[in-house]
């Protein structure tokens, strides 16, 4: 029996060979290759899609992060209130700018931060939040803009697995001071490569980021600032063209894969033997991952390799117990809801191009290892 993946990218590919193909050799034939028509033309593509004035194209998701603080003056002596239930870039960003990463817990079903817990950690040292959309699924960010603004702190959505996604009506990247996509391979809208993107309203810190991305020069070969090397290449920025036309059905792809899953598991559910994966009223998820939680989840992610499923862990350890933050002074105990998630939580496959077959071979495989 044929093992079912994670994501199947080469079937996606093989939904779109013919314009894939035609993108790349048109961008060999060019001849142009770094910060050209391509690229400009997914920037402005980017924006109208997030609802925001401006994108700037960027090597990756993490220096789409970086990038952003960096223009919002994070440094030495600041503090950035952010999730432990997360990729390591959200806060490895923070500390690489010389400021201290103060993590929140998160809430148990959504996975995403509390914002309770984030705003009794928010001090005078406070410069940024990062609000991580976990998984496709927006924070509430209503709430936290009001917070937020209540204290003149800057919000950078981490918007890296959530491209498409809505709170309000209002997709991702539109609530943020800034916001950072990451287009890896792996994601909602992936590239064959690296590449990253920040949209904000803000001319000025849109002008800024494309400093910083070109060496800190504003024209060739005049530097304003210490700056970095972060351009998304043309062959990037025409793949991701191709595919941007196709992401809204995408998307809609996997909230119906993620209703079947609610559904076919609710049985499961009920009896206490997993947990499916909550959603807040007011957001629209677009499903990055789908992740449950069973307290046996390695037994669980076992039973589903015996039976040719494929799963995932995402994420083993909390960043706050990371071995690189042990300076930090947390200890095992501190944010028990993250802690617990890492514990519990496996990823089952999520993504368009599953057949009804396949998913209900996945089903019956989690039900049957929940069973064994």
């Amino acid at each position: 029996m044929t093992a079912i993946p994670l994501l199947d990218l080469q079937a996606q590919y093989e939904t779109m060979r013919t314009e894939i193909d035609a993108a790349i050799l048109g961008v060999v034939r060019s001849g142009r290759f770094i910060l050209g028509a391509e690229g400009e033309a997914l920037e402005g593509e980017i924006a109208a899609f997030c609802g925001a004035a401006h994108a700037v194209a960027l090597a990756n998701g993490t220096d789409a992060l970086l990038l952003s603080l960096r223009a919002l003056g994070v440094g030495a002596g600041d503090e950035v209130v952010t999730t432990p239930f997360t990729f390591f870039a959200s806060a490895e960003t923070v500390a690489a700018l010389g400021a201290k990463p103060v993590f929140a817990d998160i809430d148990p079903l959504t996975f995403n931060m509390d914002l309770a817990d984030m705003e009794r950690r928010l001090t005078a040292r406070t410069k940024a939040i990062v609000a991580v959309h976990i998984f496709g699924q927006m924070l509430n960010m209503e709430r936290l803009r009001d917070i937020a603004a209540e204290r003149g702190i800057p919000v950078v959505e981490d918007a890296a697995q959530a491209i498409g996604a809505a709170w309000a009506g209002r997709r991702a990247g539109a609530w943020g001071r800034a916001a950072a996509f990451s287009f890896f391979p792996t994601k909602n809208l992936g590239a064959y490569g690296d590449g990253g993107m920040v949209v904000t309203d803000d001319g000025d810190l849109a002008a800024e980021l494309r400093m910083l991305r070109s060496h800190g020069g504003r024209r060739k070969y005049y530097h304003d600032a210490i700056g970095y090397n972060s351009r998304l290449d043309e062959i990037q920025a025409a793949v991701l063209r191709v595919k941007l036309r196709r992401l809204p059905a995408w998307n809609e792809a996997r909230r119906r894969v993620a209703a079947f899953y609610d559904a076919a598991l609710a049985e499961a559910a009920g009896a206490g033997r997993l947990i499916l994966p909550g959603r807040e009223a007011g957001g629209e998820p677009v499903y990055h991952l789908y992740t449950l939680r069973a307290a046996g989840r390695d037994r669980l992610a076992a039973g589903l390799r015996e039976r040719g499923v494929a799963s995932a862990i995402y994420y083993p350890v909390p960043l706050h117990l990371q071995k690189v933050f042990a300076a930090l002074g947390y200890r095992a105990g501190d944010l028990p809801r993250a802690e617990q998630a890492c514990r519990e939580a496996l990823s089952i496959p999520c993504y368009p191009e599953l057949t009804p077959a396949q998913l209900e071979r996945i089903a019956a495989a989690v039900c049957a290892a929940l069973a064994g």
